[in-house]
């Protein structure tokens, strides 16, 4: 009877967090209320492949075990880890659904996932996340600047000693 006492269900949630972005992305105004929107967007944005990529990571981590287990007592490595285009993101003091497109999620799951294989170095994953952050924030969001991924690794690299060539990543 009475909703709006009644908590949300995920599937409710994340449809509202699409639903959200799409409406963000269709929208032309240029209103300062748009702009405002677009920038929190682009933040929440960020935040999700960020989250990604950590979980592409982690991911990865847990299925190389598991597989090296598999093979090792002579059964079929696990499937490979799959990507969410929905990530929960910690926004004030609640937990809310950040949606981005299945593009996008996969990429920075992928990435973090060869990073954490190394197939890549830490500098080819910045890059190419930056790239990834770059289309959603000047293509899909239409924003003059895009927001900067992987805050914690490009911190990692400048603050580790033997990557003295890194510290002109910013």
């Amino acid at each position: 009877m009475f909703s709006i006492f009644s908590p949300k269900s995920p599937d409710d949630e994340m449809k509202k967090a699409q639903a959200l972005f799409e409406k963000v992305i269709a929208s032309k105004s240029d209103s300062r209320e748009a702009r405002s929107l677009r920038i929190r967007m682009g933040l929440l944005c960020r935040a999700h492949l960020d989250k990604s990529f950590v979980t592409g990571a982690e991911q990865m981590a847990s299925w190389q075990e598991l597989a090296a287990l598999a093979i090792a007592n002579g059964k079929e490595k696990p499937p490979a880890p799959e990507p969410s285009v929905f990530q929960k993101i910690k926004s004030g003091e609640n937990e809310i659904y950040v949606y981005l497109p299945e593009e996008y999620a996969h990429a920075a799951h992928l990435l973090g996932g060869r990073y954490q294989s190394a197939d890549i170095p830490a500098l080819q994953a910045i890059d190419t996340m930056q790239g990834l952050a770059n289309q959603i924030c000047l293509y899909e969001l239409r924003l003059s600047e895009p927001f900067q991924v992987l805050q914690f690794l490009r911190d990692e690299l400048s603050q580790s000693p033997d990557n003295q060539s890194t510290s002109g990543v910013a």
